[in-house]
């Protein structure tokens, strides 16, 4: 006979290795690879608004290069 076990999906999809892959870790971990993600569309994003609002910090850079 089977056994009718059934995990539910936010159980499985939530943890990596038991622990939550939204937990702020310190240090080399899957978390801190994925907060890294976050953070950087969210600076990429940031910038990408600034330089169409008119303030481009690479075209700033590059006259004091001239």
């Amino acid at each position: 006979m089977q056994s009718n076990k059934t995990t539910s999906p936010a159980s499985t999809t939530n943890e990596y290795n038991g622990v939550d892959r939204n937990a702020f870790l310190f240090g080399f971990k899957p978390q801190a690879e994925l907060w890294n993600g976050r953070l950087a569309m969210i600076g990429f994003v940031a910038y990408l608004l600034w330089d169409l609002a008119g303030f481009s910090v690479l075209r700033d850079v590059l006259n004091l290069i001239k």
